[in-house]
């Protein structure tokens, strides 16, 4: 099995590339940046990289020629949110056109290799009571443009799946969180603070928007491991809901995380950190992927968070 991962030093590619090689797979991958990348330092060379942004056409087809895949995980995307409202041109760009050129270089150069989108849940947007919890069924209500870059994600992939015959599967993927995510993320955040505040690296004041909204959280690992099955097990244009099927709120995470430090932390909240339209609950309906591929997460949320927080310990360590 020969895989290609796009965005593959990232969070989320990170861990799936342990994933593969842990399988056994031919692993390459397409990044950005010619490195070092510490999230995949520990891999070696158990995996082969390729660099180039997926805004470039012949950068994305090069990669194609050179690994010569099964599979592509198409993961690669501008994803944070706030940078999506400040460039949302170049949010829809990167996430839309460079799935494109992963497309075209597919047909041209791996023609019968199977291609998973990566999708968000973004794309529910604006959630109605009455549609909680969120399956694949739900109306797509984009409240902000990297959810409308998502979308676009989305239905591409679904049009070439349907005009093109291609081999494409689609997953909408709820909050994941772990270690290695970077703390533009809010339970990232959370753990980066408070290992600096341990250390003795900043005052011991977490300052936090809403903390009442809930959301349906998965360990980035139990994430990996969707995709793998929603390729090996998944329908050709379809589409999986990945998710927990449990939703939580924000304060409910904090909380456990304050449960694992012995430093007494005041939390206040920060008009600034409040976002326009936040939705108060979204969770998700998984089972279809549960159904299709016998995919169930299987990492306790108290360990995640565990792990994130030393995770950040070791990296504030090392930086001291």
């Amino acid at each position: 099995m020969r895989v290609l991962i796009t965005g593959i030093s990232g969070f989320a590619g990170s861990h799936l590339a342990d994933l593969c090689v842990a399988r056994g797979a031919d692993v390459w991958g397409l990044t950005q940046t010619p490195g070092p990348h510490p999230n995949l330092a520990h891999l070696g060379e158990r995996i082969s990289l390729h660099t180039a942004n997926i805004a470039d056409k012949a950068g994305v087809a090069a990669a194609l020629e050179d690994s010569k895949p099964d599979w592509v995980f198409h993961l690669a995307a501008q994803a944070h949110v706030p940078t999506a409202w400040r460039d949302p041109a170049a949010t829809l760009t990167t996430n839309i056109l460079g799935q494109l050129n992963v497309i075209l270089a597919m047909q041209e150069r791996a023609p019968d290799a199977r291609l998973l989108v990566v999708s968000s849940s973004s794309v529910y947007g604006m959630v109605e009571e009455k549609d909680l919890p969120v399956d694949e069924n739900t109306p797509l209500r984009p409240a902000d443009p990297y959810a409308v870059s998502k979308v676009g994600q989305d239905m591409l992939a679904l049009q070439y799946a349907q005009s093109h015959g291609a081999d494409i599967v689609r997953v909408r993927p709820f909050n994941h969180v772990g270690p290695r995510q970077a703390p533009d993320f809010v339970i990232a955040r959370f753990a980066h603070e408070l290992a600096e505040m341990e250390a003795g690296m900043r005052p011991p004041a977490m300052r936090v928007g809403n903390m009442s909204a809930k959301r349906d959280f998965l360990d980035v690992r139990d994430v990996a491991a969707a995709y793998w099955l929603a390729l090996e097990k998944g329908a050709p244009g379809a589409v999986y809901t990945v998710g927990s099927g449990v939703a939580r709120s924000i304060d409910e995470m904090l909380q456990t995380m304050l449960k694992l430090t012995q430093v007494d932390i005041a939390v206040e909240t920060d008009p600034a950190l409040l976002r326009p339209g936040d939705l108060p609950i979204l969770q998700a309906d998984p089972r279809r992927i549960r159904a299709e591929t016998g995919w169930r997460p299987v990492i306790a949320l108290e360990q995640t968070l565990a792990d994130t927080l030393d995770y950040w310990r070791s990296r504030v360590r090392s930086t001291s």
